[in-house]
């Protein structure tokens, strides 16, 4: 292993040194859509939509023939008119061939999974995008010997539930399963036979026994659960720190939610400096990564993924966060820095015109780099104060540097309060003797400075800001509760309707629990 990583180590710092030839974003994106096209014209949904027509008339605006042939999808569109018929075993209904993957969403939102198809195509892209990463980690200053050490993933089980003809999942224990064998023989942990367990506890328990068996340079996972686990690495091998067991663990790679919240509690956690890059990778693929310190995440253009965006305002999305129809998009050469968008996807899966939910700013539109700032149903706006994830994602992360607090999970809920509106946070913090009054006037103070909407309604409308601090265990038992307990599961920053009433009963049981 040690010779692998020595090799990995020096081909990155040789391809640094080379600078390949690469077209412009729109031509990627262009000729990506025509493969796709192409590939999907003898589908039933390429049929119905009549692409072979598309494809006849591509010579003078290829992209506008698209957008007029074919409506953009939700998941219960595309779902319930295609989807469910490769459930049932259909060939070529939205890809050529017959889907023997279905990922099945972590989903923060909806009470219920939703399954998304795979194809070998995917798995495919999914490498591809992985190997483009680890080739821009040349840009990092990554200390050679960590990639000489483990790599460990903290995903979903690799033993996927039979379901017939086909198998269904975690789009991360998919992925794992379809690696490469020279990485899942020599580098991947905690390595196959204990990536087969179902259940997450299991393989959480079997983790923390096995870790001083292994040196691991590289860590991947959600963050709030690489926190718990090496929380308990910590705790069960009676060390300091994480370090004391892995002495060359240099890199975190995270995705999934925002790293900003957590942070602080990383840092304390790691206890030395290391390198943290973010990647974007959901159940519908693996759409990019950071490939340069400080920057945003990097989309890659050319791994059959064709992006649109829809500018996340008024005009396109009503107050519940759902789309209405016929709305105008943008591609990736259209779209301007700072401005909110929801991402519209066509894969190799079969998703076409896919609305997936994701809300994200152009950081640097010429690199073509986003940052992931919420979702379109994950907002706060009962009289127009137009909270995002994103701001409450750093004014968390303002409260606990200013407080010196370790906050591991929070989430917000709206409320009419008379005639006016008022918001409830919901804080897991483990430190004891917080002043709760005083978190709440930094949080509210610090929205404020991020938010001008915000601002204006703390004067009129929006009348009164609550705070609750809970202890961090609540957030992860209350997912165990919901059947949503495991490594690619997130809580859900903003809680409305039956899933609001549901948490706030466990809260309330927990708060009269002997």
């Amino acid at each position: 292993m040690a010779l692998l990583g020595n090799l990995i180590a020096r081909s990155l710092k040789l391809r640094k040194k080379f600078h390949l030839p690469v077209a412009t974003p729109e031509t990627y994106q262009k000729l990506t859509l025509r493969q796709l096209i192409d590939r999907g014209q003898y589908t039933s949904f390429g049929k119905h939509y009549g692409f072979a027509s598309v494809m006849l008339t591509s010579k003078i605006d290829l992209v506008s023939a698209f957008r007029e042939a074919v409506p953009v999808h939700t998941y219960d569109d595309i779902y319930n008119q295609w989807w469910h018929k490769c459930l049932e075993g259909e060939e070529n209904v939205c890809w050529p061939g017959k889907v023997k993957y279905f990922a099945l969403s972590s989903g923060t939102s909806e009470a219920t999974s939703k399954h998304i198809p795979v194809t070998q195509d995917m798995i495919k892209s999914i490498k591809k995008v992985g190997f483009k990463q680890l080739y821009s980690m040349a840009n990092y200053k990554i200390p050679g010997v960590a990639f000489e050490k483990g790599i460990l993933m903290l995903g979903g089980t690799t033993s996927l539930f039979e379901k017939g003809e086909y198998y269904e999942g975690d789009m991360s224990g998919i992925s794992a399963r379809n690696m490469p064998k020279w990485m899942s023989s020599l580098l991947y942990k905690p390595g196959k036979k204990i990536a087969k367990r179902p259940k997450w506890e299991d393989r959480i328990r079997l983790i923390v026994e096995n870790a001083r068996n292994w040196d691991v340079g590289i860590v991947c996972g959600v963050p709030a659960w690489v926190q718990i686990v090496i929380e308990r690495v910590i705790k069960h091998h009676n060390v300091a720190s994480i370090l004391d067991i892995w002495p060359n663990l240099s890199v975190y790679i995270h995705g999934g939610v925002s790293m900003e919240p957590y942070r602080e509690s990383f840092k304390k956690l790691f206890g030395k400096k290391m390198t943290y890059i973010e990647t974007y990778m959901a159940s519908e693929g693996s759409f990019g990564f950071q490939a340069r310190p400080g920057a945003g995440i990097k989309l890659v253009l050319n791994a059959g993924i064709f992006f649109e965006f829809i500018p996340f305002t008024a005009a396109y999305f009503d107050e519940d966060g759902d789309l209405k129809p016929k709305p105008d998009t943008l591609l990736i050469h259209e779209v301007k820095e700072n401005v909110e968008y929801a991402v519209v996807l066509s894969t190799c899966s079969g998703a076409w015109r896919y609305l997936i939910g994701d809300v994200v700013k152009f950081t640097d539109a010429k690199e073509y780099e986003i940052a992931i700032v919420g979702r379109t149903r994950q907002f706060l706006s009962m009289c127009g104060e137009h909270l995002s994830v994103d701001n409450m994602n750093k004014a968390i992360d303002m409260v606990s540097k200013k407080m010196n607090i370790a906050i591991r999970e929070f989430t917000v809920v709206g409320f009419m309060q008379g005639n006016r509106f008022a918001h409830n946070w919901y804080i897991g913090c483990d430190d004891k003797d917080v002043n709760v009054a005083k978190v709440t006037k930094l949080l509210d103070e610090t929205l404020c400075s991020l938010n001008d909407d915000y601002e204006v309604e703390r004067t009129s409308a929006l009348t009164d800001v609550y705070v609750e601090m809970l202890p961090g265990y609540i957030f992860i038992d209350y997912l165990k509760a919901k059947g949503k307990y495991g490594a690619m599961n997130k809580f859900p920053r903003v809680l409305k309707g039956q899933q609001m009433k549901d948490w706030q009963n466990y809260v309330e049981g927990y708060k009269i629990a002997p």
